[in-house]
């Protein structure tokens, strides 16, 4: 669908985003018109336009990836690309270690321990307001502060729901698409840290919030080693090589980038000439 294009002349529809009635000059009916370009979707008798390319429309459920933009009272402004700031409240964060209880006024006192300007979180969006105002939360241990790793941004539309959106990829490499279009990637934790703390990811049992916290702090202090920089800068130019293209981002589509680039012998930096860039996605 393209702008002026016509989608229907019958009546009953209601117009929606994206749409406007115009007057068909042969007979004088009123013409349901598309106004941008995008996909039409019909819900019951209501008809819309999603564009192609838009800013961040978020729904109930959704993880994002954004950056810390302020620090008011009782909460924080996250820039995850909508049409305002996302807020996170202090209600809405899990405090070190994991402590469920009520925020005092030394909490409030205390907000940039643990998010301050700059910083990159990963959330899920709790509620979005009837004015679009996105409300974030981090209760669960699986989102929070975001360290030592890499960011790549990319369009939101090219981000669908998936059933999983923390991957671990075979090459050593965590990466978190989040529905925003801000992709994460970032060291997988080796199992050796794990089993120093006596941690076992074969039982399946989630570890306590301390063990988690210490796995984060390791993470976030020690340094990723040469190979493990060009394996990220790899992933990183995957997602990249997608998004010229414009091609869904998916752990699929992930690693079968990630894999034609290395049978082809690509270096890092070469993923991204265009050149390449056809044999990397083709049939994707």
């Amino acid at each position: 669908m393209v702008p002026g294009q016509p989608i229907t002349s019958e009546s009953g529809f209601l117009r929606g985003h994206g749409t406007y009635f115009s007057e068909n000059a042969s007979n004088g009916e009123n013409v349901l018109t598309s106004c941008v370009a995008g996909e039409v979707e019909r819900v019951n008798r209501l008809i819309t336009v999603k564009p192609v390319r838009s800013r961040y429309i978020g729904e109930v459920g959704d993880l994002v990836v954004g950056r810390v933009t302020s620090v008011d009272s009782k909460r924080w402004k996250v820039d995850v690309g909508a049409q305002r700031e996302a807020v996170l409240q202090l209600s809405s964060v899990t405090l070190p270690g994991g402590e469920q209880r009520l925020r005092t006024y030394e909490d409030q006192l205390q907000m940039r321990s643990l998010f301050q300007e700059g910083d990159l979180v990963c959330a899920e969006v709790q509620m979005v307001s009837a004015d679009g105002l996105l409300h974030l939360h981090t209760r669960s241990l699986k989102y929070g502060l975001l360290e030592n790793g890499q960011l790549v941004t990319v369009p939101a539309n090219l981000m669908k729901r998936l059933p999983q959106h923390h991957v671990s990829l075979p090459c050593g490499m965590d990466v978190i698409l989040g529905r925003n279009g801000g992709v994460w990637i970032s060291r997988t934790v080796p199992e050796d840290w794990r089993r120093e703390i006596g941690g076992d990811s074969q039982t399946g049992l989630a570890p306590l919030a301390e063990t988690l916290q210490f796995l984060r702090n390791r993470h976030r202090d020690t340094p990723l080693s040469k190979e493990q920089l060009l394996v990220a800068a790899r992933v990183q130019n995957a997602v990249r090589c997608l998004s010229r293209r414009g091609c869904v981002v998916t752990p699929e589509a992930l690693l079968c980038v990630f894999s034609r680039s290395v049978e082809l012998a690509l270096q890092p930096k070469d993923m991204l000439l265009e050149a390449a860039l056809d044999d990397l996605v083709a049939g994707l």
